[in-house]
């Protein structure tokens, strides 16, 4: 039958350890010392082992002691931290993030997962735009952490991947084929120019088809193979497929996945965001496996993880 050791007793035991006597321990825990000697004599109970040599003048461990320290010490920082988590103001708000369309997908929803899991009571709101307007809002203050698809990394930010461009289109469709090429954008989309660009260098005519301010009509035209598109090797939208084109269109330049986060950080929870999007990001370019999903978990007084989704 598994029995379990007293988190109370073991403070205790922590603080006869650091002070060297049950005396001072007991004056650091704000206890009477006979109170501190029952919590240890308890613990040692529990275990049918002896934790402290009282036979020197100065309280010493035992073998046993000694290694009950160390287990002692993590289970009482873990026990800490759960509280801290879902009882401390620092882990109750609203964290804004930001993403360009067409960079959240694979890794943000499992980035979303695993913050509900962390920071059960965090409100999350989630801009998906383009980067210009994702700047532009994180520069008045209006997002707690971005992040862009640019050729460079401004200061204040960092490179979390550089990706390739690739072509994509209707599975098993004909429209690459097609002269002028289809080409389907919206009009802020940051690779449109360099796309056109690209073209234009390698003598292929095009004309821009589908023209949209809405990423679903560019998905929903381009998987229907009324036209073309291109996305970051690796976040290519559902029911689309990489060209397999053989040469036949220009090979398209790099593009930066960068991250931004507010400075100063405001709380915990800011920075344990941005720390997910980076481990996320170094998990996909190592070539891992992406993390399995959490199941949700309910917050404080039984809510549940909160999100919102703004366009």
């Amino acid at each position: 039958m598994p029995r379990n050791l007293d988190l109370t007793a073991l403070r205790s035991f922590v603080a006869v350890a650091d002070a060297g006597g049950v005396t001072r321990a007991a004056g650091f825990l704000n206890l009477t010392q006979s109170a501190v000697s029952m919590q240890i004599k308890r613990l040692e109970e529990t275990l049918d082992l002896a934790l402290l040599d009282r036979s020197a003048r100065r309280v010493a461990l035992t073998a046993a002691g000694e290694q009950l320290l160390g287990y002692a010490r993590r289970m009482l920082a873990l026990n800490d931290e759960v509280f801290g988590r879902l009882t401390h103001d620092d882990f109750e708000g609203e964290v804004v993030l930001g993403v360009p369309h067409d960079i959240v997908y694979p890794a943000i929803p499992q980035v979303l997962q695993r913050f509900s899991a962390e920071f059960p009571r965090m409100r999350v709101t989630l801009l998906s735009s383009y980067t210009r307007k994702l700047k532009s809002q994180f520069a008045r203050g209006e997002c707690d952490v971005i992040m862009t698809t640019e050729d460079t990394v401004e200061p204040g930010g960092e490179t979390l991947v550089e990706l390739p461009l690739v072509w994509v289109g209707a599975p098993g469709g004909q429209a690459w084929k097609q002269r002028p090429l289809r080409l389907a954008f919206e009009p802020n989309c940051i690779f449109r120019m360099g796309v056109q660009s690209a073209l234009d260098a390698a003598g292929i005519p095009w004309t821009m088809a589908v023209e949209s301010d809405s990423s679903r009509t560019i998905e929903a035209s381009v998987s229907a193979d009324l036209a073309v598109h291109v996305s970051l090797a690796g976040a290519e939208p559902r029911y689309m497929e990489r060209i397999p084109h053989g040469g036949t269109l220009p090979d398209l330049e790099t593009s930066k996945v960068n991250l931004y986060v507010a400075d100063p950080v405001h709380s915990l929870a800011v920075e344990g965001m941005a720390e997910l999007i980076r481990r996320a990001y170094a998990a996909q370019a190592a070539g891992a496996s992406a993390p399995r999903p959490l199941a949700p978990v309910e917050g404080a007084a039984g809510e549940g993880p909160r999100f919102a989704l703004r366009a």
